[in-house]
């Protein structure tokens, strides 16, 4: 029998209006089977009972290792962020000497920026002196040559073979 059959077989019993009540009384028969049904019943509830306990006993393990698993859980989380953390130091170190050696490339750069610049304006200053030195020689040379082929021209109107030569040159 199910649960709701006694439960219903109970109430129908109980009621004023019920057909075993209703004419000669309550009899020895009617007594019996209400003690039967209520051994019925209690049997019946004490199943329900230990079932109960044993679903709470599950539900208690089950409870006790979703604890321990969450337990395990945190502690997995805990080396996750300690991991994580080793991570970050160690990015912040190598992000650090990672911007100290783009300083040092930068004043590597720097100095060297400077030691061409400051080897081409010396070498300027020396080839521009060098350069007015040979041109000074060379306007003074050239200043001499024209003062000799002034020389010759005025020689040459009295001597004819130095004439021809001049014309040859295209000196005359």
């Amino acid at each position: 029998m199910n649960l709701k059959g006694i439960i219903a077989a109970l109430v129908l019993l109980t009621l004023p209006g019920s057909p075993c009540l209703a004419e000669s009384g309550f009899t020895q028969e009617d007594r019996d089977r209400l003690i039967r049904l209520e051994a019925t019943l209690q049997t019946f509830m004490q199943q329900v009972d230990k079932r109960f306990e044993q679903i709470d006993k599950r539900f208690e393990e089950l409870r006790e290792d979703m604890n321990k698993r969450f337990e395990q859980v945190d502690k997995r989380f805990e080396q996750v962020d300690k991991r994580f953390e080793e991570l970050r130091q160690d990015t912040n170190k190598r992000f650090d000497q990672m911007m100290t050696f783009l300083w040092i490339l930068a004043g590597i750069f720097t100095a060297l920026v400077a030691a061409v610049i400051g080897f081409a304006y010396w070498d300027r200053r020396t080839i521009i002196r060098r350069a007015k030195e040979e041109a000074m020689e060379e306007m003074k040379r050239q200043g001499l040559m024209r003062d000799i082929i002034e020389v010759l021209k005025d020689i040459a109107p009295n001597n004819a073979k130095l004439a021809d030569v001049l014309r040859r040159h295209n000196l005359l």
